[in-house]
């Protein structure tokens, strides 16, 4: 099963519910996909670490062919192409490799180079194995590098994806193809209105999703009514709690902390396996 753990915005408490998860399910591989800021790694020790770089296609421009007709220029969204009288100039942090300037060309006169994004770093912790990407400084896309950890991982039984925040084309593509997504929400107004862009992300892909209410208490009982007139799953509440907040700032998983939320974290899996098996 893969389970994508995502929230409308930072600083939700994704993180802390994908790390808490990954400890009460043991037996399974957690991936951070917020390649701008990887953090989950750091609540765990991880032994034998590996690092792969990831490389993106940039266009090169075979000058002894180009005509300086424009066509790349003007068919590339990114503005990573640019054309003047004199040659295509390229910017190769805008590129998206998405290799359509070579298929416009009528020339033949864009080649490819590879050139690094970023990294994958894996190890492995006493009872799961941990992948999170980092996405060198400068650099305007991720996706690259959430598609390799996809792919890598791509045959485990039980996959948790720590999403990067918000509705982005990273997002998207850290969700795509998951059997279910657990939304981590607050209970305040901009939480909510977040909640409602992601809930909207999340029936166009078509994909199954709960909401787990971080920081319960914290705000108002909107949320609830926008979760009971939508009909949609509340599959659990995370108290706003101060022994919660030391134990996260010590870089401790509270649910070794405390049976009360080992117990939590045993109902959101379980309700998760019967909304996954509903569906099927």
């Amino acid at each position: 099963m893969k389970i994508a753990i995502l929230s409308g915005k930072g600083g939700t408490g994704k993180t802390t519910i994908t790390g808490n998860l990954a400890t009460f399910l043991k037996n399974c591989t957690m991936i951070d996909t917020d390649v701008e800021e990887p953090n989950s790694h750091l609540f765990f020790s991880m032994e034998n670490k590996k690092h792969e770089k990831v490389y993106g296609k940039v266009p090169e421009i075979d000058e002894s062919k180009c005509i300086l007709c424009g066509k790349c220029s003007e068919f590339c969204k990114y503005a990573a192409l640019f054309n003047t009288k004199k040659s295509i100039l390229i910017f190769e942090e805008s590129c998206h490799s998405c290799l359509g300037c070579e298929i416009v060309c009528d020339y033949g006169a864009i080649n490819f180079k590879n050139r690094e994004i970023g990294e994958i770093i894996s190890g492995r912790n006493k009872e799961m194995n941990i992948l999170y990407g980092k996405l060198n400084i400068g650099e305007l896309s991720g996706v690259k590098i959430i598609n390799r950890l996809k792919k890598i991982t791509e045959d485990e039984k039980l996959l948790l994806i720590d999403c990067p925040p918000g509705t982005s084309c990273s997002t998207v593509a850290a969700v795509s193809d998951c059997d279910f997504a657990l939304v981590v929400a607050e209970p305040t107004p901009f939480g909510v209105s977040d909640l409602k862009m992601v809930v909207e992300m999340l029936k166009k892909l078509k994909t199954n999703f709960g909401v787990v209410i971080n920081k319960a208490g914290l705000g108002n009982n909107e949320i609830y009514d926008y979760l009971l007139e939508n009909k949609i799953t509340l599959l659990e509440e995370i108290p706003f709690n101060e022994d919660v907040a030391k134990f996260y700032s010590q870089g401790k998983i509270f649910l070794e902390e405390s049976e009360i939320y080992a117990e939590k974290f045993k109902n959101i899996y379980r309700k998760i396996e019967v909304l996954t098996n509903e569906n099927k």
